[in-house]
């Protein structure tokens, strides 16, 4: 028998929170993915636009799990990430369509977001899953440097239709042994 798994949490840490995404994040989170640089490696290349984020707000919002990352200092929106069921392996979870703003790369904040998303899936399955375009090269390094494997390429429809990914798993020993910090 499958083993629960909740998705409507909220996760903190001394600087982060993660809550359930709500209508009301819509305009917090559009200004989070505004700069065009955020997509540039993304297959959908002008989600900075607003005519082409508000259905992928709408999408993430209807199809649950998703969380927004806010700086606890202040509430101030950083961007999302979503726990999903991994189609091809039963009973498993992934992380993704994950995005940070611009003004929040190249430091702690994504290892510490994928930190307790990676914690809260590992609690209850022995790893997590990320699924990735095979283009985006950014998240792949991001990936695998806090402890992402690949596992191999694979046609998946993960709710946005049919598209190619390189599939990953993090578990507890390659997350320790990429960023020197238990899980």
């Amino acid at each position: 028998m499958a083993k629960a798994f909740d998705t409507n949490v909220i996760l903190r840490d001394d600087l982060l929170e993660l809550r359930p995404l709500t209508e009301a994040d819509r305009e917090g989170l559009y200004q989070a993915a505004s700069d065009p640089r955020t997509w540039e490696q993304h297959p959908a290349r002008h989600r900075a636009q607003r005519e082409v984020f508000e259905p992928y707000f709408d999408f993430l919002l209807n199809a649950g799990g998703t969380l927004v990352a806010c700086r606890r200092v202040d509430g101030v929106i950083l961007g999302c990430s979503r726990f999903y069921p991994v189609v091809d392996q039963p009973d498993q979870w992934g992380i993704g369509f994950t995005f940070l703003g611009c003004a929040y790369w190249g430091g702690a904040w994504n290892r510490r977001m994928k930190a307790l998303m990676v914690g809260h899936v590992l609690a209850s399955r022995s790893a997590v899953w990320l699924h990735i375009a095979p283009d985006n090269m950014r998240s792949q390094i991001a990936s695998e440097r806090v402890g992402a494997v690949w596992q191999y390429d694979a046609d998946l429809d993960l709710g946005t239709g049919p598209a190619p990914y390189k599939c990953y798993t993090i578990t507890a020993e390659s997350w320790e042994k990429a960023t020197g910090t238990p899980i």
